[in-house]
């Protein structure tokens, strides 16, 4: 692992990010409705509208426009919203940390148990348990999230009474209330992402008992539970890194059916408002900071993977 291969790889990042700035600012150009219009509403007129463009900049080209808005983000700069006047970069911070607090948590709790869950499998395989872990992985990740959401928020909301069925507490504000007001949200994804890694850990770790040296570390007498632990695990954690870097990019990115169902201010909801509400310095800094995310654990997932699988060296 080198310093040279990380400046590569973001080198890499920066034709990726020029083709989605342009994307989205194409892509939110083609969408029917007027900015000025939503703001001033039906009743303005033709006067007000113009003037309202002229302040935002609607009124110039379209590579004038684009142009002005990358050279702003080059300056760190995202913009202004154009529903509340808020700057952009400081509210998308904002929301990203509420998206992130369920995400991480409820990623790393679905590694801890998908990962030794599918070897385990993989160690028993076509037996009954095996039949019965695949069977409840491939149950979850075919059950849609917000169907779930519901179901829990029914059952240990309503029902129980449990945890809070709406609102949202920080978790600077009070942790204890906080982690009950993601409690929903954050076992939701644990289990829909419990049973894509389940099913990914339980191929690798296959793959991996099949191979010659597990064979050897059997021959010199070890435990099953000592070449599980030493040989498969390690090596079978590779290419499960791979779909876990995936899964943690996208959902980083923004859970909205999840935030809408929990009514969590985070990244996606924020992006969903902002798309109504036309508000395009929002949207297009919102997916700008998608991509840049997505690109991010990309880049550190490439930069552990040497880490867990020798055979691969970061040059």
């Amino acid at each position: 692992m080198t310093a040279s291969y990380a400046l590569k790889r973001l080198g890499m990042a920066v034709p990726t990010l020029l083709l989605v700035a342009l994307a989205v600012f194409a892509l939110l150009r083609m969408v029917p409705g007027d900015p000025a219009l939503v703001m001033l509403g039906d009743s303005a007129d033709a006067a007000q509208l113009e003037a309202v463009r002229a302040a935002m900049g609607l009124d110039q080209a379209l590579p004038v426009q684009f142009a002005r808005w990358l050279g702003a983000v080059l300056r760190g700069d995202l913009g202004h919203s154009l529903a509340n006047g808020q700057a952009v970069l400081p509210l998308i911070l904002e929301r990203f940390g509420v998206t992130a607090s369920v995400v991480v948590l409820a990623v790393a709790l679905a590694a801890l148990i998908a990962v030794p869950l599918g070897t385990v499998a993989a160690w028993r395989q076509n037996s009954p348990l095996d039949i019965g872990v695949v069977a409840g992985a491939t149950l979850f990740l075919s059950i849609p999230s917000f169907w779930l959401g519901l179901l829990m928020l029914l059952f240990f909301g309503l029902k129980l009474g449990w945890v809070p069925v709406i609102g949202y507490v920080g978790l600077g504000e009070d942790p204890l209330r906080a982690l009950l007001y993601i409690a929903l949200p954050v076992a939701t994804l644990t289990l829909i992402e419990t049973g894509v890694l389940t099913r990914m850990a339980r191929s690798a770790a296959i793959d991996v008992l099949r191979l010659e040296y597990v064979a050897h570390a059997r021959s010199k007498g070890l435990t099953e539970g000592a070449v599980l632990r030493a040989h498969v695990l390690p090596n079978a954690f590779a290419p499960t890194l791979t779909l876990l870097g995936l899964v943690l990019g996208n959902l980083l990115g923004g859970i909205a059916v999840i935030e809408t169902v929990f009514t969590l201010p985070g990244l996606g909801r924020l992006l969903v408002d902002a798309i109504f509400a036309r508000d395009y310095p929002v949207v297009q800094g919102a997916m700008l900071f998608v991509a840049a995310i997505y690109v991010l654990v990309n880049l550190v997932v490439d930069l552990l993977y040497p880490l867990f699988d020798p055979r691969v060296t970061a040059d």
